[in-house]
């Protein structure tokens, strides 16, 4: 484990971890309790020789267990480089990490202090009773290529990027705050077919009058939801288009994506975060790793914003 200066020095630097101190305090003080009862619920389901509590006591407390997953996070830093700098084996860094992520996946999206966003409905009723604009895209991120000889092996190359990836449905509001990240699916998967199979359709159709903005990617979903999706304007003229349509046309376009750029400095905010940049690990740990950053990005965010109202 690491010692108390090396500690607080983690914590203390934002650069380390991509939190405040503040946030990281909130951070062990929701999690640790129910890290702890997860724990103790484990070791009684299973047929024991001892009595819980008896043997070999950790020593990575769940402080550092959180630590090296926030690290492991922000940087893709290996569990061998942790494991070294926790002065631990590798193995426990793993076990921490993949006990600690389903815990920051879980958490949602922080809109306000107390306040979270875990479900798309719950963004779109967020969205609907202020009157805020959201903004929806998908980003790609790169995964290892399926293994020689699986069925579904081609359904993880990229049509756009022509590499093996998964994808991902961010929304932001028109601010550019994560709201929501949605599970992954592989990068074969269109963004128009991602955002029906997450029910964003019905959710609009149903539920409150909300303007979404997107981009070209999702040309179809207006009709369907009556003009809550707003996209690019059609190009009405293939050929030998009018002056007067061509600047007019130009002026519309750009007006849309003065507004829709606000989720791409969403998208780069969470692309900051190396473990979405590259994900090297297993192909089934991405939507909690997405979803976890995406909780501690809108934490931080939230957290900046009441500071900067406060000072």
């Amino acid at each position: 484990m690491v010692g108390n200066a090396s500690r607080a020095a983690i914590v203390s630097d934002r650069r380390v971890t991509g939190l405040s101190a503040d946030v990281i305090a909130e951070l062990v003080s929701e999690l640790g309790p129910l890290w702890h009862e997860r724990h103790q619920a484990e070791l009684a389901s299973r047929p024991r020789r001892r009595a819980v509590g008896a043997g070999a006591k950790h020593r990575l407390v769940f402080v550092d267990r959180l630590l090296a997953t926030l690290v492991h996070l922000r940087h893709a830093t290996t569990h061998d480089v942790l494991a070294c700098w926790f002065s631990v084996d590798r193995s426990t860094i793993t076990r921490a990490i993949a006990e600690v992520r389903p815990l920051l996946a879980e958490r949602g999206c922080t809109v306000s202090p107390g306040v979270r966003l875990r479900t798309l409905a719950e963004v779109i009723n967020y969205l609907g009773a202020d009157g805020r604009t959201g903004i929806i895209d998908g980003t790609e991120i790169r995964v290892r290529r399926p293994a020689a000889g699986r069925k579904d092996r081609d359904k993880f190359i990229s049509g756009k990027n022509k590499q093996n990836a998964v994808k991902t449905m961010v929304v932001t509001d028109g601010a550019g705050r994560v709201l929501f990240c949605s599970p992954t699916k592989p990068g074969s998967c269109a963004d128009i077919t991602h955002a029906r199979q997450l029910g964003l359709v019905k959710l609009l159709a149903d539920g409150p009058a909300v303007e979404i903005l997107a981009d070209a990617g999702y040309q179809g979903l207006g009709a369907q939801t009556g003009g809550r999706v707003i996209t690019p304007p059609h190009r009405k003229f293939k050929k030998n288009a009018p002056d007067w349509y061509e600047e007019m046309h130009e002026r519309q376009r750009k007006a849309h994506s003065s507004r829709r750029i606000r989720v791409e400095h969403g998208i780069a905010h969470l692309k900051n975060w190396r473990a979405l940049a590259r994900h090297l690990g297993r192909r089934d740990h991405m939507s909690d790793t997405v979803q976890a950053v995406a909780g501690l990005l809108s934490h931080q965010q939230t957290a900046d914003l009441t500071s900067a109202r406060h000072a």
